[in-house]
């Protein structure tokens, strides 16, 4: 199999600016909801691109856990990789994939950390193995292997029982978006890209990009 092969041809759908919505979160509400509703796999799971110190970008699989008209939020360990670029640079880029509906949303913005308050009330929402091991990894930290994080999760599950305190080292980010991107698959390769830019005033800018 020769991959430069691999053709699809998008056909499921169009976005215009007449059928489209006047603030970017709410096109982004209505494709979430179709993916859910689509039951595609993980139509939570977002891409997250930050930027080193030294230039050098990088990207990560995370889950969206809450948004609205001003941010989108997810949580995570804040010493890992993602973490420390965050604290020397905090524009970043959020992308969701939607393969079976030929979809793709992208949002640009500056990333801060949400309150104390916020952290803890999502914490302890969380399933106990996931709060567990919260403690346990030293994430994007060179380990020996497996059983590290075994030993870990095992001696924090005897400290603390069935009520792990959220680590300090962990909690939420929200982005502010300034840039959102929604792209739907057309065929012959003319896709429909339309952008919406955050306007001094307040207001969205709607426009159409070439594909």
């Amino acid at each position: 199999m020769n991959i430069a092969d691999l053709r699809k041809s998008y056909e499921k759908a169009e976005l215009s600016e007449a059928d489209s919505h006047a603030l970017p979160i709410d096109q982004f509400d209505q494709w979430l909801k179709e993916a859910i509703h689509s039951e595609v796999p993980e139509p939570n799971a977002m891409t997250l691109a930050t930027v080193a110190s030294d230039l050098r970008p990088s990207t990560r699989v995370v889950l969206i856990k809450d948004y609205d008209a001003q941010c989108i939020v997810w949580y995570t360990n804040y010493q890992g990789r993602k973490g420390q670029e965050l604290a020397g640079n905090p524009f970043a880029a959020l992308q969701f994939h939607w393969v079976e509906l030929e979809r793709v949303v992208r949002i640009e913005g500056v990333v801060e950390k949400v309150s104390d308050a916020e952290s803890d009330a999502y914490f302890h929402t969380r399933p106990l193995d996931s709060r567990i091991g919260a403690w346990a990894s030293p994430q994007s930290q060179v380990i020996s292997g497996r059983s590290v994080l075994v030993a870990n999760a095992a001696r924090y599950g005897a400290q603390f029982l069935l009520q792990p305190p959220r680590p300090p080292h962990w909690g939420g980010y929200r982005l502010k978006p300034d840039t959102w991107e929604f792209w739907q698959g057309r065929k012959s390769r003319l896709h429909d890209r339309l952008r919406y830019k955050l306007q001094p005033d307040g207001g969205w800018l709607k426009e159409r990009l070439a594909p």
